[in-house]
């Protein structure tokens, strides 16, 4: 039936790939494990002969390491890691994912190990609990590394003294099964190699066969990309700046919605990569402080402690052990000093517009010069201010034609007083 189902095939000019290759070239995260089981599917359903994961990775979380082990582990299809290109790693989770594969592979001048624990904000974990997690992940490691035929005494070391491996020393200490300097070496090597898996024997027959490679959708990639920390911080400030803009404009509308939009994406951000809340309550606290200097300005004392708060949380944000990576100092100082600029320079235009003499209504008239249409005195008189004639009286006596200050605006009728010599001067000043 086989035979007579691959003729057809034949005869239709159809074919399944018998090879699949995936890349993955992040940290090991929920989004790592959804896009191998895609891989896996897919090698299921078209009856691969094997699958190729071309892997570059720092490491990444227990949880979807542990995952993607327990899916090579239950597949029959043969699994086969490669870290690739050059001057790739599989650091951490990485490494224990190599291990855990039915076949082990690399490309010169790449590295693998460096596989002890951190908690999940990539800290040293507390000396008792380090005693258990640890002898948890020697023991898991060292069962991996004893059913795929590797050097138990290296994987454990990995983990006990973070050491790490060239791909030679790891070919040399049996880590690894070979090393290929490209996927079409690393194919034609493994070519009639036997593996056991499932208690099976299986020969690996790859020359000549179809590749299909089997890239990110695009929720894989939104994933991958919002779990970078520089992404997630950006994300945070836009967040911040936009619902500021809106409260201080409302009705824009577009501040509001990119800044609310950029939040929402931010927090989910922040969680994946499980971020230190303390950072962005101290990044919220500096935006707080600047948009309060700007408020009611304090010379200066709000903002140094928006500076600082900002600061502060920016480092602390993202641990700098951390296996999604940090965030460089070469991104957070111009971020503060742009943000503290920024708001300098609205607090100063604040508080430049609120000594400036109003420009419009009734406020706008006191201390220009109006001339004395007729005789003006306590009770009675007139004034020509810019064309129009407005009454007007005054605590002196005040001749017709004469220039006068306006001092006060009471509805329709003014306070004036005689100009002096050197009010010209004043109001040139």
């Amino acid at each position: 039936m086989v035979k007579i189902l691959a003729a057809l095939l034949m005869i239709f000019n159809f074919s399944y790939a018998t090879i699949i290759v995936g890349k993955w070239n992040d940290p090991i995260t929920p989004t790592t494990v959804d896009y191998v089981n895609r891989i896996v599917i897919t090698a299921e359903e078209k009856s691969a002969k094997a699958i190729i994961l071309q892997l570059d990775t720092p490491g990444g979380l227990e949880t979807s390491m542990r995952e993607i082990i327990k899916t090579i582990q239950r597949m029959d299809i043969p699994f086969i890691v490669y870290v690739y290109p050059k001057g790739a790693r599989a650091a951490s989770a990485g490494a224990i994912i190599t291990i855990s594969a039915d076949v082990a592979a690399m490309a010169p001048a790449t590295n693998i190990g460096s596989a002890s624990p951190v908690s999940m904000e990539g800290k040293d974990i507390e000396e008792t609990m380090k005693k258990k997690v640890m002898n948890d992940m020697v023991a898991f490691v060292k069962s991996i590394a004893k059913e795929k035929g590797r050097n138990e005494e290296v994987a454990e070391k990995m983990i006990t003294e973070s050491i790490n491996l060239t791909s030679e020393e790891a070919l040399k200490n049996k880590v690894i099964d070979v090393l290929a300097e490209d996927l079409n070496d690393l194919i034609l090597k493994l070519d009639g190699k036997k593996i056991i898996k499932n208690n099976k024997e299986i020969t690996l027959n790859l020359k000549n066969q179809p590749i299909e490679f089997v890239e990110l959708n695009f929720k894989e990639k939104l994933l991958t990309i919002l779990s970078n920390p520089t992404i997630a911080y950006f994300l945070l400030m836009i967040g911040f700046y936009g619902i500021f803009f809106e409260f201080y404009n409302p009705g824009s509308i577009i501040p509001g919605t990119v800044g609310a939009i950029s939040l929402a994406l931010a927090l989910y951000s922040l969680n994946i990569i499980s971020a230190n809340w303390l950072g962005v309550i101290l990044i919220g606290l500096g935006v707080l402080f600047f948009i309060l200097e700007m408020i009611t300005p304090l010379f200066g004392g709000l903002a140094v402690a928006g500076v600082i708060s900002l600061a502060l949380g920016s480092i602390i944000l993202i641990p700098s052990d951390s296996a999604y990576g940090d965030i460089s100092l070469q991104v957070i100082i111009p971020t503060v000093i742009f943000s503290a600029a920024f708001f300098f320079l609205a607090a100063y235009k604040g508080a430049k517009i609120q000594r400036e003499k109003p420009k419009t209504g009734s406020e706008a008239m006191i201390g220009d010069k109006a001339v004395a249409y007729t005789d003006i005195n306590k009770e009675y008189g007139k004034v020509m201010y810019h064309g129009e004639l407005w009454f007007a009286y005054s605590d002196e006596e005040i001749k017709k034609d004469e220039t006068v200050i306006i001092e006060k605006a009471e509805g329709l009728k003014l306070k004036v007083r005689k100009a002096k010599p050197n009010d010209e001067l004043s109001r040139s000043i």
